[in-house]
């Protein structure tokens, strides 16, 4: 599978279409949504999977990366799928003719999902994109509704350097007739996307217009919905972005309760209590505070960074980062650093990500107490036996980052 990476990233349509049509087309033998956005969209997924489970379906959700192990990004019911069938579906793939041009990784994996899903007879899939939306290898699917969350300028070689151009790809997935849920806020990016839903006779909901939420104490709040009124609601995941992203998920549940499924409130306060999705504001120790995040792009960062301003204001902060090539690190940094006391630069194993080096060039004008640690698991290590029991350690910048980190976490449990 990995060996497949040296195939890139091909947005396209066509190779995943032949190699579904070789399978009998499994992605049309189950009911589907779509969630596709800049920022929160797996955390969307995950929420909307744990209420449409303990609503009584059987669930499956696809969403990338993983943190650590391939299986992460093929669920059923919450539960990572086994070795035993990730070679299962993999074979099936693997064998089929599908045409000259060799599949990516990606596209690979967005297959096996759909075979999986189709084999365990899933009611409901949950299926994050990859990248952008109208190319992307999850855009073969007939979803009952889609999820645009938010835009931002990311990923400029393969969607576009403006929103304009970015929005046109994430405005992609929506399908004829099929409603679609969004939290974007631009106004030229929201035209666009009513141009792209009118064009369909695709029912368009906006969050903060047909939909929206009133914060209260304690991160208690109310949906006013489009049909309904939910009090006292509180979601698992950690930070005031989740509530915003709660709010895409209950107005999905709104949508599928008129015909689709049935989603009690019950369900949903039980969905947002269980809810589990690592490496997003994870706290995985309290003595010294460690707080993993992926924040690997500037929204995110700004999300991290009030968080950390919020809940963390009264302890020193160490923070391990490393980021990616195609990412605004010098932005990313000058936002997360002045919260922070000192600085751990690192570098995971991936050859998209920056050295070290390069973004020392724009932390040392923002924070003095700097170290370069290019190895994530050391610059860990470091971090732990370097910090205070009373202070505090953030790692962020990259979900890959936040992987090599978890892995490091778990060698060290084990032995």
């Amino acid at each position: 599978m990995y060996g497949l990476k040296r195939f890139g990233i091909k947005p396209g349509l066509s190779t995943i279409k032949s190699m579904m049509k070789c399978l009998g087309n499994p992605q049309d033998n189950f009911a589907c949504i779509h969630v596709a956005g800049t920022n929160g969209k797996g955390s969307i997924a995950s929420t909307l999977a744990s209420i449409l489970n303990i609503s009584g379906y059987k669930v499956g959700l696809y969403t990338s990366p993983h943190l650590i192990r391939f299986n992460e990004r093929i669920r059923i019911n919450n539960h990572c799928i086994s070795d035993k069938n990730v070679v299962a579906s993999y074979e099936a793939i693997k064998n089929v003719d599908y045409g000259a041009r060799k599949a990516t990784f990606f596209e690979y994996a967005t297959a096996m999902a759909f075979y999986e899903f189709h084999r365990q007879k899933v009611d409901w899939a949950v299926i994050e994109t990859g990248m952008g939306g109208r190319f992307d290898a999850t855009n073969i699917i007939k979803p009952a509704l889609s999820i645009i969350s938010n835009i931002s300028i990311e990923h400029k070689t393969y969607l576009g350097n403006t929103i304009a151009k970015i929005t046109r790809e994430k405005g992609g997935i929506i399908k004829k007739c099929s409603p679609v849920i969004t939290g974007v806020k631009q106004k030229n990016a929201i035209l666009l996307l009513k141009d792209i839903a009118a064009a369909k006779s695709a029912p368009l909901y906006r969050f903060g217009n047909e939909f929206r939420v009133r914060r209260s104490k304690n991160g208690i709040f109310t949906y006013f919905g489009i049909k309904n009124i939910w009090r006292s609601l509180h979601t698992k995941l950690l930070g005031d972005h989740q509530i915003d992203n709660v709010a895409l998920v209950l107005a999905a549940c709104e949508i599928l309760n008129k015909n689709k499924a049935d989603i009690s409130l019950q369900n949903i306060k039980d969905g947002l209590a269980q809810n589990n999705w690592p490496g997003r504001l994870e706290i995985i120790s309290t003595v010294p505070f460690i707080l993993l995040d992926g924040a690997h792009n500037l929204i995110a960062a700004q999300n991290l960074a009030k968080f950390l301003s919020k809940n963390l204001a009264d302890r020193k902060i160490t923070l391990v980062i490393g980021i990616l090539s195609d990412k605004p690190y010098s932005a990313m940094l000058r936002c997360l650093l002045p919260v922070c006391s000192r600085t751990i630069l690192t570098r995971p194993k991936t050859d998209r990500a920056l050295a070290p080096e390069k973004l020392y060039l724009t932390a040392k004008d923002i924070i003095s107490d700097i170290h370069i640690i290019p190895d994530v698991g050391k610059a860990v290590k470091y971090a732990i036996k370097t910090t205070s029991p009373n202070d505090a350690i953030c790692i962020a910048g990259s979900l890959y980052v936040v992987g090599e980190a978890k892995e490091e976490f778990e060698s060290t449990i084990s032995t």
